[in-house]
């Protein structure tokens, strides 16, 4: 097994690290080399990600919840190079692969400082660090880190040609995301009352579910958490995203790849992703600014609106290919 690839996480439900991994994973069984192996590094049962792994033909474990599963699993099977994804596994992950003798990277991906036992991991991530070379997925996050830090953003898959969306009489704004503070669920609510003209769905889950849910407008729409996003983007015009805190979202790639517009607050990488007219962008936390790109995209023509959906694709094939991602990622693997 020398010639693997672990792709190591510590997972209980989807999200964008999650998407993340499977992309990575995927992308790299499509060419030639070295095959990715995702390991889970303990097991919380059936997953959204093992059956995607599954149905894709990607090989994936995961190891017992004990702290030593990793580190024997390593001098036992000998992957050519670790690559860690998120907090936990980063920590945990960098020890191993070192007393193991196994190259090690990790991509550190998380915008926000976290609450509670998080932010005590997160600053034991960042402590850590320096056992590995870092990757951050968007200049915000590589200045929290130890230098020198390689700034390679997320990628999707994207196709050649942008999909056709027809008009619709009421356009459809889309939220996408875990329902935590974080996020902004509760602004994307606050939208909903502001602007009765247009529809509202809400795709996620989350603590903040039920809040979010009490006294909704009628234009608004809690779809729960969905299992197929590639069903989700046709139904949808744009998509907001109100976060307080950002790394650089999976979800913006994935709709600017299916020709939906983003709106969202210029945190983590979303600057330079949704600049010179790739996206609509407010300063963070400038609600009011927030809900005047809003407006102005509502009042604006069909054709206006096309234009933009074909320039957020542009951006995201020209930039955030699969292809273009993985040969970033190439020299940390030929280590």
């Amino acid at each position: 097994m020398g010639q693997e690839i672990w792709l190591l996480l510590d997972s209980r439900a989807m999200g964008g690290i999650e998407r993340h991994v499977e992309v990575l994973a995927t992308g790299l069984a499509a060419q030639q080399g070295p095959q990715a192996r995702v390991i889970f590094l303990r097991d919380f049962g059936p997953h959204p990600l093992k059956q995607r792994l599954d149905a894709a033909g990607c090989p994936w474990e995961a190891l017992p919840d004990s702290p030593m599963a990793l580190l024997t699993a390593l001098r036992r099977r000998h992957p050519s190079v670790l690559h860690t994804h998120g907090y936990r596994a980063g920590i945990q992950g960098r020890l191993s692969a070192r007393l193991a003798g196994i190259p090690v990277v990790s991509t550190f991906h998380a915008g926000d400082p976290g609450v509670g036992r998080v932010r005590v991991y997160q600053a034991l991530d960042r402590l850590t660090s320096r056992l590995a070379p870092r990757i951050a997925v968007s200049p915000a996050i590589a200045a929290q880190l130890p230098q020198p830090v390689a700034v390679h953003p997320n990628f999707v898959p994207v196709a050649a040609e942008m999909p056709a969306h027809p008009a619709r009489p009421r356009p459809r704004i889309g939220f996408v995301g875990r329902l935590a503070w974080e996020k902004g669920p509760d602004r994307f609510r606050t939208l909903a009352t502001q602007f009765p003209q247009a529809d509202f769905s809400l795709f996620g889950d989350g603590p903040l579910a039920a809040e979010v849910a009490r006294d909704a407008p009628s234009n608004l729409t809690l779809h729960g958490f969905a299992t197929d996003m590639a069903a989700v983007w046709p139904q949808l015009d744009l998509l907001c995203m109100p976060s307080r805190h950002e790394g650089l979202p999976m979800a913006a790639l994935e709709a600017m790849a299916a020709g939906i517009p983003v709106l969202a607050f210029g945190l983590g990488g979303l600057p330079d992703l949704l600049g010179e007219g790739a996206g609509l962008v407010a300063p963070p936390d400038d609600e009011p600014a927030l809900a005047a790109q809003l407006a102005a995209w509502l009042d604006a023509t069909e054709a206006a609106r096309q234009g933009l959906a074909r320039a957020a694709h542009a951006r995201v094939h020209a930039h955030y290919g699969v292809a273009a991602g993985l040969a970033r990622l190439r020299p940390f693997y030929q280590r």
